[in-house]
């Protein structure tokens, strides 16, 4: 067992439609790869509309690492290309036909690969994004070795999905080799941080090669960056890497079956719903017809993520990549 840590100053925000624990399939017609998910990406496209994709086609490439892609969730035809202001390149819209087909990027024993193997599988499979650093919460460099790996095993923003209910509907064979495998990018621990006032998930207590921590008080003690300072203050000079149990989870998938997989569980929460849940879905989802039916009232705002950090991406938006709920909540254009 790591570090225990109370963090006593914070506020947890109580707000209605929290996520009933039932969980549905949903798997619309439309998917949305963004660059705006991220930061400091200079996107180039690599498709047009018409073109044919599969699961883990690149559709977008870094200008600045060319060896960074981003690749569709979905088989499909690339509907619609979306620009911006001075033809910014928004959103690469792609219609699914529903066929499941994809890439084989090669299933692999995480016993028989070395780091470079694991980075230029994760590059060329567009899963490489999932790996964020701090400083400044971008996609990690490929090029560094990261003094330490955080995973949040827990979320304190208002209404954040129960990771525990979640975690029940994942394989811990699966996590187990999601972390065998994230062992190997870094020359540090894996931190596991856990908080015992929820339910910890039965599989992180029999998962090897991770150091446990726990946190206990109020939001922001599920942040990561909380977590990263109060475990290991960062100079000027240090790297840390982090993800989120379902990304362990997605990068398992990788070297077991060979095949991108970005199907996650998120909340679909809110007071503004009249069915909060829990939805499996696959990142990009188009959220129109997820909400359509489930509406209190026509005028409300729809944030992919939380009320704080979240994203207001309208009736008619997509699942953000690192985003694993949906919030409605009143829009709030009124005196």
């Amino acid at each position: 067992m790591g570090k225990i840590i109370k963090i006593n100053k914070g506020l947890d925000i109580k707000l209605h439609g929290k996520a009933e624990q039932v969980i549905s399939t949903y798997e619309p017609n439309l998917y949305a790869v963004q660059p705006s998910d991220f930061r400091v990406l200079l996107p180039r496209l690599l498709v047009q509309e018409g073109d044919y994709v599969k699961i883990g086609s690149p559709v977008i490439q870094d200008k600045n690492n060319e060896n960074l892609l981003l690749t569709s969730p979905v088989s499909g035809f690339v509907k619609t290309i979306v620009r911006g202001e001075k033809r910014r390149l928004e959103q690469i819209v792609i219609e699914s036909d529903k066929k499941h087909e994809s890439i084989d990027f090669g299933a692999i024993e995480d016993k028989n690969l070395d780091r470079q193997m694991i980075v230029d599988k994760l590059l060329l499979s567009g899963l490489w994004p999932l790996i964020r650093q701090r400083p400044y919460g971008v996609i990690a460099n490929p090029q560094d070795v990261p003094d330490a790996i955080f995973i949040s095993g827990f979320d304190t923003a208002p209404l954040a999905p129960d990771t525990n209910f979640v975690m029940k509907h994942h394989s811990a064979e699966m996590f187990q080799k999601g972390i065998n495998v994230l062992k190997k990018l870094t020359s540090g621990l894996i931190h596991l941080n856990v908080n015992p006032d929820f339910s910890i998930p039965e599989l992180f207590l029999h998962i090897s090669g991770v150091q446990i921590n726990q946190f206990t008080g109020p939001h922001p003690s599920g942040n990561i960056g909380v977590q990263i300072h109060h475990i290991c203050p960062l100079t000027k000079d240090d790297v840390v890497w982090y993800l989120y149990p379902q990304d362990v989870v997605n990068i398992a998938y990788l070297f077991v079956e060979g095949k991108l997989n970005l199907k996650r569980i998120i909340a679909n929460t809110g007071s503004e719903l009249i069915k909060p849940s829990y939805i499996e879905t696959i990142a990009g989802a188009c959220v129109s017809d997820l909400i359509k039916d489930n509406l209190k009232q026509e005028n409300v705002r729809i944030i992919s993520g939380n009320v704080l950090t979240g994203k207001n991406i309208g009736k008619y938006g997509f699942l953000r990549l690192y985003d694993t709920m949906l919030t409605a909540i009143p829009e709030g254009d009124y005196y």
